[in-house]
């Protein structure tokens, strides 16, 4: 068996040979939009099974030219064709591999594998063929011995391999690769690089860019490109140094720099007239029925093995509650002599509580994921089926927390003595309020581009809920400006749902307190509608943020940091 830093060499691994992707480029630019023209007239060809290098200084477009032959970005000028048509959408056959990881960090290696597999592999694939995928792969590439560690414990070269493995296992007929050997030490960078070549002659096309000058010289093919965007260079890498009329590669960069430039190979006569060969039939993707499945039982795994998630989900109902124990004293809703305030600031934190809950578990849900799903989205994944996992994954969890909360308040005498009505309403108008928060908190992380800007959503966020909610300034004493904003909290909705629930108006009125009737008339007819009034504004909420969600990251895995081809 192969050691973890050299990965099997030999394409035995493999089972049969892969029909492999022939990429064209005929007179490519690509002009972006705060950078001008990055690539002038790229024309290149890469024959199916070949290991193609793009090469250059920084700053030269290999990362766009390697997006552009992908079928990523519609180039401004120019064609590329993938056997001969126009590149299709991207698909299990597809292989792309970004500088990031796109790998979850938290579970093993081998049951990262498993559902990537189960989201990549074609309908009716048994548990034992995603078995024997997911075996065949982490052979090839060395990482046997590592299957049951944690990716976050995988060194830097064993995370690059294990992106490449989520590539391979629905063996693509391309493979890009975004800098692979980029941080890696010499010896593990030249396994890899020994890998993706047994890759290439076993059928998968591959093209790489690379700053690593060994790197160079262990393709079919190099593409060297000048700082302008240009082709310096195309041709077998055992010639590249002779055609600059120079002893080393290093030469050869200098040489670029000054302005040389060779005249370019014409392609071999097996490329520029071989016919065209018909593609395979590509493969059915997973269903999104079978897609929500997977993500959700993936998402449960995640959540109960990152240890910030589970400190957030413990902490966040115990701060509530110990909130509730030091503000209010017991007894506030006793009938015989009723708090009114104490009560309607009761019903607000349970709202408050309630949007706390789901927002907070909702902000960092996406964001710390985005590569992963991009990349996904590549693969055939559709954004619905993550979105409503997200919530299906959630939602049970802040059930759980709303439910001990109304259990440890009403054990507290915080909350009134009442029939399973009454607990069964507080309970519907909490749940629902929380969803929404979620809703809100996935949209805010769907936004962001980052964890920590996602940390400084919450009290943005959080800030106006409390103010316009209609609890400390009710709603018909706010300016009309105010009340029309309130009208956008969920806060309020939640508020009003359970001040009506508890039966608020009705404890007023008929208590002994005289704070009843002065705070009837403060409060108006907030809580004289049904709590099911505020469930309906609630639902509509979380559907309402729940489907911008979907229309934000749509945008972002169409336009991030590998935009999808125009029109896609």
């Amino acid at each position: 068996m192969p050691t973890p830093t050299q990965p099997s060499s030999s394409a035995e691994a493999s089972a049969t040979s892969v029909d492999g992707l022939r990429i064209q480029a005929r007179s490519v630019g690509q002009r972006i939009h705060g950078a001008g023209n990055v690539l002038h007239d790229v024309s290149l060809d890469v024959a199916p099974g070949r290991l193609t290098v793009i090469a250059g200084s920084s700053g030269a477009g290999k990362t766009i030219l390697l997006q552009t032959l992908a079928g990523l970005r519609a180039p401004t000028a120019g064609t590329v064709l993938h056997d001969g048509a126009q590149p299709g959408p991207p698909g299990p056959e597809f292989g792309f591999v970004p500088q990031e990881d796109i790998i979850h960090r938290e579970l093993p290696l081998r049951r990262t594998l498993v559902y990537a597999a189960g989201l990549r592999m074609p309908p009716g694939t048994t548990p034992e063929s995603v078995a024997a995928g997911v075996d065949r792969v982490l052979e090839a590439l060395g990482l046997s011995s590592r299957a049951a560690t944690p990716v976050r414990a995988l060194s830097g070269g064993e995370r690059k391999r294990a992106s490449i493995a989520v590539e391979l296992l629905t063996r693509p007929r391309v493979l890009f690769l975004d800098e692979p050997t980029s941080g890696l030490d010499p010896v593990t960078g030249a396994a890899l690089l020994r890998t993706l070549r047994a890759l290439a002659e076993d059928g998968t096309t591959v093209v790489l860019t690379t700053h690593t000058l060994a790197d160079l010289l262990r393709g079919d093919q190099v593409v060297f490109l000048s700082p302008d965007g240009e082709v310096a260079y195309a041709g077998e890498p055992g010639s590249l140094s002779g055609a600059f009329g120079v002893g080393t590669v290093e030469e050869v960069y200098e040489a670029v720099a000054q302005g040389v430039r060779v005249e370019r190979a014409v392609p071999p006569d097996d490329v520029r007239q071989a016919d065209t060969p018909s593609p395979p039939v590509p493969l059915r993707r997973v269903g999104a029925l079978r897609q929500w499945a997977l993500l959700t039982r993936r998402g449960t795994a995640l959540l109960l093995h990152n240890r910030l998630s589970v400190a957030v989900l413990a902490g966040s109902p115990v701060m509530i509650v110990a909130m509730f124990a030091v503000l209010f004293r017991a007894g506030a809703f006793d009938r015989a002599a009723p708090d009114p305030g104490s009560t309607a600031m009761i019903m607000f934190w349970i709202a408050f509580g309630a949007f706390f809950f789901g927002l907070t578990y909702g902000l960092l849900q996406i964001c710390t994921e985005l590569p992963v799903l991009r990349r996904e989205w590549l693969a055939g994944l559709r954004i619905g089926p993550y979105v409503a996992s997200k919530l299906t994954t959630m939602l049970p969890v802040l059930a759980v927390a709303d439910v001990l909360l109304l259990v440890v308040l009403r054990a507290l005498d915080r909350l009134p003595a009442a029939g399973w009505g009454t607990y069964g309403s507080l309970f519907v108008s909490s749940v629902l309020a929380s969803a929404a928060a979620l809703a809100l908190g996935l949209l805010a992380s769907a936004a962001v581009t980052e964890p920590g800007q996602a940390t400084l959503m919450l009290p943005l966020l959080c800030f106006p809920q409390v103010l316009f909610s209609g609890a400390f300034v009710p709603v018909p004493r706010m300016t009309g400006a105010g009340e029309a904003i309130s009208w956008a909290m969920t806060n309020r909705w939640a508020f009003e749902a359970l001040g009506s629930g508890v039966g608020l108006e009705s404890l007023w009125r008929t208590g002994a307190s005289p704070l009843g009737p002065p705070l009837l008339d403060s409060y108006g007819d907030s809580f004289g509608h049904p709590a099911s009034r505020g469930w309906l504004i609630l639902a509509g909420f979380a559907v309402l943020f729940l489907a911008v969600t979907w229309a934000v990251l749509v945008r972002k895995c169409r336009e991030g940091a590998v935009r999808s081809r125009a029109g896609h």
